[in-house]
């Protein structure tokens, strides 16, 4: 299992899914640009408190960055 690969191709997923540029995704979680790049083509390790800024940011829980795309279960949001 390629956790990095998995990660960020479900950031980028969900990104997209919410119609986010990178630019616009960064700013809204707090981070930089460069490092949601780095983060989706699977060349960045990430933190505990960054895993958790991005997924409050796509309004999912955390867990659903770590599934591998055959078990994303379709359209779940973040309960309020």
């Amino acid at each position: 299992m390629d956790i990095l690969g998995i990660f960020g191709d479900n950031v980028r997923h969900y990104r997209l899914e919410k119609h986010l540029s990178q630019e616009a995704f960064a700013a809204k979680c707090g981070l930089h640009r460069t490092y949601i790049s780095a983060v989706e083509r699977h060349k960045r390790s990430i933190s505990l408190n960054n895993i958790q800024k991005i997924a409050n940011a796509l309004e999912i829980e955390t867990y659903l960055l770590f599934l591998e795309p055959a078990m994303i279960p379709p359209k779940i949001v973040r309960r309020s």
